[in-house]
């Protein structure tokens, strides 16, 4: 797979510590963006769990959801809020 090809997923939509920075993530491009632009720290073993994911999706090696499970826990280890949105 390519970088330009939209994986998609359930959405998360993550909320910072500042109010007006809502984001909502469901592609592995919108993942990989957030991941490495708007977390607060990366170096957290959630966070580099999320970020090889990340990858293994984009290569065909993991499933899209286990991104997605993968952005919540990093999240959760970041202390950013992160409400699983389910279509």
């Amino acid at each position: 797979m390519e970088w330009d090809t939209p994986i998609e997923f359930d959405p998360v939509i993550l909320m910072f510590h500042n109010p007006d920075r809502v984001l909502s993530v469901r592609t592995a491009i919108g993942a990989a963006n957030v991941l490495m632009t708007e977390f607060p720290c990366d170096d957290g073993e959630e966070f580099l769990a999320a970020i090889k994911i990340c990858l293994d999706v984009v290569q065909g090696k993991a499933d899209p959801e286990d991104l997605r499970a993968a952005i919540i826990r990093a999240a959760a280890e970041a202390g950013i809020t992160a409400i699983a949105v389910l279509h």
